[in-house]
């Protein structure tokens, strides 16, 4: 990548993760348990997260991340962008995990991991959750909610919906 003022961006460019929606999340705490807990905070936003990472902390947080985050996350790790011994490994976290177990690390380090994969859900799964939204919302009210929600095309859970409606749930 191109130096720039950022190395998010250099990072991002680099990466192999999408980049239509991205966070840059800063340094996440030094303590596990903080570290833990922001984790698990963001573990189901639908974009890719940004972090920078301490070369002294970057096998724990990788460690966090796979525990919390599912080891087959996407994610990548950038160091050293636009320098000389620039690196970039990709792959899942429990692979990056791994590599960087008892590796020791220099320099800059840019931590990139992409957005939860999406899970099948099934018709029965939507029919349980719009029957819920349904009770307090409108058809197209009741259809964005679930979709949203569940992360589905809002046209197909709205024909769900209307289905529900005319056969009186």
């Amino acid at each position: 990548a191109a130096p720039g003022a950022s190395a998010v961006l250099a990072a991002l460019t680099v990466s192999g993760l999408p980049t239509d929606r991205f966070a840059f999340m800063g340094f996440l705490p030094s303590g596990a348990t903080q570290r833990r807990a922001e984790l698990a905070a963001v573990a189901e936003v639908p974009l890719t997260q940004v972090y920078y990472e301490s070369p002294r902390r970057l096998a724990e947080m990788l460690a966090d991340a796979a525990e919390i985050l599912g080891e087959g996350r996407r994610a990548a790790v950038c160091r050293e962008l636009t320098k000389k011994f620039e690196e970039v490994r990709r792959g899942t976290l429990a692979e990056l995990s791994a590599s960087y177990a008892d590796a020791p690390v220099k320099g800059e380090v840019v931590v990139l991991i992409g957005k939860p994969e999406a899970t099948v859900t099934s018709d029965a799964d939507i029919r349980t959750a719009l029957a819920g939204a349904l009770e307090t919302h409108r058809v197209k009210d009741a259809a964005g909610l679930v979709a949203g929600a569940l992360g589905l095309p809002r046209r197909h859970v709205y024909q769900i919906a209307l289905d529900m409606a005319k056969s009186g749930r």
